[in-house]
């Protein structure tokens, strides 16, 4: 019995309840709450009432009130502000968060809530349903334009036929009662959107290149170019105080640097590999294919430094497709500066990157194929004519045998067909040729300036290395040549080790370098940058092929002092000019010795 009596009854008086006579007995098996109907609807909400005992017109109205106020806090729960207009514009109801608007905002929605009940009395039919899923939206923004938002109506519907049987409404129009109003804060996602669409123009933007005007720059000048847009846009975009770009190179694994901002000199200098350690972030990154947020490089174990007083960094990989083919860095000195949003966004620019990028070296690719397609069929044009000359030289050879002076004549002529063989076929090999060399060769005489220059040439192709040596050593220079980029570099330290230790001051180093930027091992960036450990001021001049420079060698090299670059097949005049200037300019660069009684 103590059991059952635990259970509580809630017992409404009412005109048609005797609570008087009913109480006595209910007590019996329940614990009974006697309250009046006005009170009914507290009492349900604060007791663990089991059952309730009540006449039913008593009753309906605190069931609805207590639905109302379940959906109120309902409504209130879902953070989102939720109101109901009357079809004039007066409101009916509004949850907590639509509260918070502005009287503004509040405003213009009771008037777009008005114009909408209009539209939507139009679109009711009898016959049909629609009207029951009938939404209408809206975009609306604060007038400063800070907050964003999205307005959802939908019509709240009666019957005109309330209070008929339910045969009689079943055929009864219906009659808009409301129109209810969700207010969604879209800022979030707006601006967003908004930084998407920045960045997507600004990817256009990189990879918007002039073709014919590309065309015409050498490397240096189009990685100037693109690295002007990409401090511009990136700056614009993911604020940072530092940014870097690497490139891998595939053959050695190693991230060349090839774009910076205010990156520290001993951090430009710091040798990166795609390794999953051991070469921080950067090489991290460039080893998985995967983004990267340190938001305290202080306690980051695979941070190294970069920035001065570094705060936090973002570093993501530049791909086409799977491949990564660098490292885009940026750095600042706030903590936690970097979001997942800045994540995504430096990600979907630093496709765009390595698109730009990816357009440029096939300019380059194009151009060095373009001219040597058209070298091979100049020689093969020109081939047959030239063996006919020669044919009917040869045959003008026998008739003016008895001619001495015919004869001599005819003989220029048999020279000059093989010499115009000789300069097709250096022409059609492109960078593995030296233009006008032949003529140099014979030209004697030391030319002032010249004399006792100690000069390096570095090249794997023997051509190229042999006659720049002959025609530098013709006019009194005495070259070392190297056939690849690691003897260069050994014929170097071996020089700072000469001069380390005392050696003749004549014999101990080097006053030009001359390199090629692509050989099989070491690249003409390592070799400027070894010739720079012996002397600072050592003027370095670089070579390429059809301004090819699969390392960027040449952005390195002339943000540090690079002298000049030649594009093979280059004019031995140029060499000799490039020369002249190198020499003239290390003269002016050397302080006069002071007197030993100065």
């Amino acid at each position: 019995m103590s059991e059952s009596r635990s259970a509580k009854l809630l017992l409404l008086g009412g005109a048609h309840v005797p609570v008087e006579s009913l109480a006595p007995l209910l007590r019996e098996h329940y614990e009974v709450l006697s309250v009046s109907p006005e009170d009914a609807a507290e009492a349900l909400r604060r007791s663990d009432v089991k059952a309730v005992f009540a006449d039913t017109g008593d009753f309906l109205p605190i069931e609805r009130g207590l639905l109302d106020h379940r959906a109120a806090s309902l409504l209130n729960s879902i953070g989102e502000g939720v109101a109901l207009f009357h079809p004039s514009g007066e409101c009916v109801w509004t949850n907590d968060r639509f509260r918070l608007y502005s009287e503004r905002m509040q405003a213009r929605i009771a008037a777009i809530c008005t114009q909408r009940a209009g539209h939507f009395k139009e679109s009711f039919s009898a016959d049909s349903a629609s009207h029951l899923l009938f939404t209408s939206k809206h975009e609306l923004s604060e007038p400063d334009g800070d907050r964003h938002y999205e307005l959802a109506l939908s019509p709240v519907l009666s019957l005109a036929g309330d209070g008929k049987t339910d045969g009689e409404a079943a055929g009864a129009d219906p009659a808009l009662e409301a129109v209810a109003a969700v207010v969604f804060d879209v800022t979030t996602s707006r601006r967003m959107q908004q930084k998407i669409d920045a960045i997507d123009r600004a990817g256009r933007e990189l990879m918007r290149f002039d073709v014919e005007s590309v065309r015409g720059m050498n490397a240096a000048e189009r990685l100037a170019l693109l690295q002007d847009r990409i401090v511009q846009f990136a700056h614009e975009l993911l604020h940072f105080d530092h940014f870097t770009i690497r490139l891998l190179d595939r053959e050695s694994g190693r991230l060349d640097l090839v774009m910076s901002l205010g990156l520290p000199s001993e951090c430009a200098e710091r040798e990166l590999r795609a390794e999953r350690k051991g070469y921080g972030i950067i090489g991290h990154v460039a080893a998985t294919g995967r983004s990267y947020i340190c938001s305290d490089t202080s306690k980051d174990p695979l941070y190294l430094p970069g920035l001065r007083a570094s705060g936090s960094s973002l570093t993501v990989p530049l791909q086409l497709t799977e491949p990564v083919i660098g490292v885009f860095n940026i750095e600042s000195s706030r903590l936690d500066a970097f979001s997942d949003d800045d994540r995504r966004f430096a990600e979907i620019f630093g496709r765009y990157v390595a698109m730009a990028l990816h357009i440029l070296d096939l300019l380059v690719v194009e151009r060095s194929s373009t001219n040597e397609d058209l070298s091979g069929r100049v020689v093969g044009e020109v081939s047959e004519p030239l063996e006919d000359l020669a044919n009917e030289a040869e045959w003008l050879r026998g008739q003016a045998s008895a001619d001495p002076e015919a004869a001599m004549h005819v003989d220029r002529i048999i020279r000059d067909v093989e010499s115009i063989r000789r300069r097709i076929r250096d022409v059609a090999r492109g960078p593995r040729t030296i233009l006008g060399a032949e003529r140099a060769l014979r030209e004697e005489g030391v030319e002032p300036g010249f004399s006792g220059r100690r000069v390096l040439v570095a090249d794997d192709e023997p051509t190229i290395r042999e006659t720049i040596r002959d025609v530098l050593e013709r006019r009194g220079c005495e070259v070392v040549i190297s056939e690849d980029g690691a003897k260069a570099i050994t014929e170097l330290e071996a020089a700072r080790e000469a001069i380390s230790a005392g050696a003749d001051p004549a014999r101990r180093g080097f006053d030009l370098v001359v390199s090629d930027i692509k050989m099989p091992d070491r690249n003409g960036y390592e070799v400027f940058a070894a010739a720079k450990l012996l002397d600072r001021d050592m003027p370095v001049i670089l070579m390429t092929g059809f301004g090819y420079d699969p390392h960027h060698s040449i952005v390195r090299a002339s943000q540090e002092g690079l002298q000049c670059v030649l594009f093979k097949p280059f004019r031995i005049e140029r060499l000799l000019e490039e020369v002249r200037k190198a020499i003239t300019s290390a003269d002016e660069e050397t302080p006069a010795e002071e007197s030993p009684d100065a």
